[in-house]
């Protein structure tokens, strides 16, 4: 199946999957990966008719000082899709990461990763990829890859036309109840939220930490009337 490699397959010879190493508290993440079914993540789906612009993100786990934990980055505000908003890295495929069928989302959430936050791609295990799904506002047909930090490298703004900054959040606090909320845009829909390290995590990012942390078995049992309004955002 498209984007659905096992670990260890081979994606065109220099990119691959793998679980050799991954510490413990990994396996649920991975085996999440390897099970999940796409309506089981989001009930936007990528268009029939192939249309909507290739992308991919990278999720990528560490260990900080207070455990596992996840990095994030907030986009320019100047941008033109999902300004201002929290993200994992990522971007749209450029001809030369290959087939998005094939190992393109595996080498365009390295890219991606590199030139938004600096990191070396080289210290980045790649252990899963969940089913593309679809952002209709910004019509981003999105791979997410799976990485595990296993050699971390110094991250931070390296264009600040397109990062505002770049963080990490401890996964202690995403399962933390106090630190969820439901969002409501005003166009009415609801969606899961995370109020962590001084930023509003909602959307496309917010719902796959949810479906992660909720198929994985860390979910905590949490106040879903608790409401944040977006008022203007979009």
């Amino acid at each position: 199946m498209a984007g659905r490699a096992r670990p260890g397959e081979t994606r065109g010879g220099s990119v691959m999957l793998s679980r050799a190493g991954l510490p413990d508290w990994l396996d649920p993440v991975a085996r999440a990966a390897e099970t999940v079914e796409p309506l089981q993540l989001s009930r936007f789906l990528p268009p029939d008719n192939g249309s909507g612009r290739q992308s991919a993100v990278l999720i990528l786990f560490g260990e900080g000082e207070r455990g596992p934990e996840l990095l994030l980055m907030e986009r320019s505000g100047s941008l033109r899709s999902h300004a201002g908003q929290p993200s994992f890295p990522g971007g749209a495929l450029d001809p030369e990461d290959g087939d998005p069928r094939g190992d393109g989302p595996l080498r365009a959430a390295l890219r991606e990763a590199e030139e938004e936050t600096g990191l070396d791609p080289t210290g980045v295990q790649l252990f899963g990829v969940l089913p593309a799904l679809y952002i209709p506002v910004s019509g981003f047909v999105v791979t997410s890859v799976l990485g595990w930090w296993r050699k971390p490298s110094p991250v931070g703004v390296v264009d600040p036309n397109e990062t505002a900054r770049v963080f990490t959040v401890p996964v202690a606090d995403l399962t933390d109840p106090d630190n969820r909320a439901t969002t409501v845009h005003p166009s009415g829909h609801q969606g899961p939220a995370f109020l962590v390290e001084s930023a509003l995590v909602w959307g496309f990012t917010a719902g796959v930490i949810d479906r992660l942390l909720h198929f994985a078995g860390w979910e905590r049992p949490w106040d879903r009337d608790k409401q944040v309004p977006l008022g203007l955002r979009s």
